[in-house]
């Protein structure tokens, strides 16, 4: 059986995420001290992280930097501010997904759902895809999951890898936000995109020339992106 994380100071709502995490099929732990959720999730053994931003002795931000320096499975950042900036930063330090409270226990056991059956896709493509695609100067490996550009190897993240190869994938086809996000995290966007943007720009930091003015990943406003073939 498939296990989450849920480090989470309150004990009643990380009681609430466990039941409703137990019930979709999975076990659950709680850890509600951010030096000992940090620990606990690097003994490895999980396949999603359940993370709050406000945490004692270590905030939400510093252990998602922690943990992703070490493993690739997902994060779900879990924050009761709305502001962008939050969200930005939870993702920008390489967070896969959030939600943000007050949520329902069913909005959060689908997106755990859904993250973990896209990481377990992506490790199954592993296996299943193989070739390689160049297109102007990046080269992707489909085999071994490398890319390089100019022929230096960039390293992305799971998302970062999976995003990019869905846009190469429909070159010169206008993808909405809310698209990419239902193929690549697997689940509807539920109205808010920013999860994909802020991937979108991850990721031209690491392929583009210049992320200000991209040439292949190109912005279609009020429509979504598109890969552009040159």
């Amino acid at each position: 059986m498939e296990k989450v994380l849920i480090i989470e100071d309150d004990r009643s709502i990380a009681e609430i995420e466990r039941d409703y995490i137990e019930i979709s099929g999975f076990k659950a732990d709680i850890e509600s001290d951010g030096v000992k959720g940090l620990n606990k999730g690097l003994e490895g053994g999980y396949s999603l992280i359940l993370l709050d931003l406000m945490l004692p002795n270590m905030d939400g931000f510093t252990i998602c930097r922690k943990l992703r320096e070490k493993l690739d499975i997902p994060i779900l950042m879990v924050t009761a501010r709305k502001e962008d900036i939050d969200k930005i930063r939870g993702l920008g330090l390489g967070a896969d997904d959030y939600i943000v409270k007050p949520f329902s226990p069913g909005e959060l056991a689908a997106r755990v759902q859904a993250n973990i059956a896209a990481y377990n896709r992506i490790k199954g493509n592993k296996k299943q895809i193989e070739g390689e695609t160049v297109i102007g100067a990046i080269k992707i490996n489909t085999k071994s999951r490398r890319v390089y550009v100019r022929n230096k190897e960039v390293f992305l993240k799971n998302k970062e890898y999976e995003l990019l190869l869905f846009l190469v994938t429909n070159a010169d086809t206008v993808i909405s936000k809310e698209t990419l996000y239902e193929k690549i995290w697997g689940l509807e966007a539920l109205g808010d995109t920013a999860t994909v943007a802020v991937h979108i720009n991850r990721l031209r930091e690491k392929i583009e020339d210049d992320s200000a003015n991209p040439k292949y990943i190109e912005t279609v406003w009020g429509a979504g992106y598109r890969f552009r073939i040159r």
